[in-house]
C-alpha cells in the first residue's frame, strides 16, 4: 500500500470521525437530555396528582360537614361533588388540570358559604377539615409551580439548538399542559358592608 493511499485513508478516517462520530455523540447526548427532561415532567406531574388526590379525599368529609348545617346550599354542594367526580374520571393531564381548576373555584365558594353559618364555623370537625384543606392548597400551589418549571425546562430543551434537531427526529414535542390561573383570578373581589 502506498504512502499516498495510507495518507488518504487516514484523512478519510479523520473526516469520518468528524462528520459521523462526533455528531452521533452530540445527538445521543441531546436525546438523553430530552428523555431526562420528559421524565422529570412526568415525575413532577405525579407529585401534583398526589396533593390533588389529598384534596379530593378531604372533600367528601368537608361537604358532609357543611351539608349538616347548610342544607339549602344544595346546588353548590352538588357542584363540588360533580367536579370532584370529573377529576376522578379525567384521563389526560389537560382534563385533570381543567377539572382541578374548576374545583378550586367551587371550594372557594363553599368556604364563603360556610362563613355564613356561625355554628359551622365553630364546629371542630369543620375547623380541622378547613385547616387540612388550607394546608393541602398550599402544597398544591408549590407542586404546581414546580410542575410548570419542569414543563418550561422541557420545552426549552426541546426548542433549543441542537436538541431541537434531535427532538424533531425522535418525536419529542413541546408541552402546553401548564397550570394557569382560574378565569377571573386577576379581578379584585367586591367587598360589601
Amino acid at each position: 500500500m502506498s504512502t499516498k493511499l495510507r495518507a488518504a485513508l487516514g484523512i478519510l478516517g479523520g473526516l469520518l470521525l468528524v462528520f459521523v462520530l462526533i455528531p452521533g455523540c452530540v445527538g445521543l447526548t441531546q436525546y438523553n437530555r430530552l428523555v431526562q427532561a420528559q421524565e422529570t415532567v412526568s415525575e413532577s406531574w405525579a407529585q401534583v396528582e398526589n396533593v390533588l388526590q389529598r384534596r379530593y379525599d378531604l372533600i367528601p368529609n368537608l361537604v358532609n360537614t357543611v351539608k349538616g348545617y347548610a342544607s339549602h346550599e344544595r346546588n353548590l354542594l352538588e357542584e363540588v361533588t360533580r367536579l370532584r367526580s370529573q377529576w376522578g374520571a379525567a384521563k389526560t393531564t389537560g382534563e385533570k388540570v381543567q377539572a382541578a381548576q374548576g374545583l378550586e373555584g367551587a371550594l372557594a365558594r363553599l368556604l364563603v358559604v360556610a362563613e355564613q353559618y356561625p355554628d359551622l364555623k365553630a364546629n371542630q370537625n369543620f375547623l380541622a377539615l378547613q385547616d387540612e384543606l388550607a394546608g393541602t392548597e398550599n402544597r398544591i400551589a408549590v407542586e404546581r409551580k414546580r410542575y410548570n418549571e419542569r414543563v418550561r425546562e422541557y420545552n426549552l430543551i426541546t426548542r433549543r439548538f441542537p436538541s431541537n434537531l434531535v427532538a424533531g427526529l425522535t418525536g419529542f414535542k413541546t408541552s402546553d399542559a401548564y397550570f394557569k390561573s382560574a378565569e377571573g383570578a386577576g379581578e379584585v373581589p367586591k367587598v360589601e358592608f
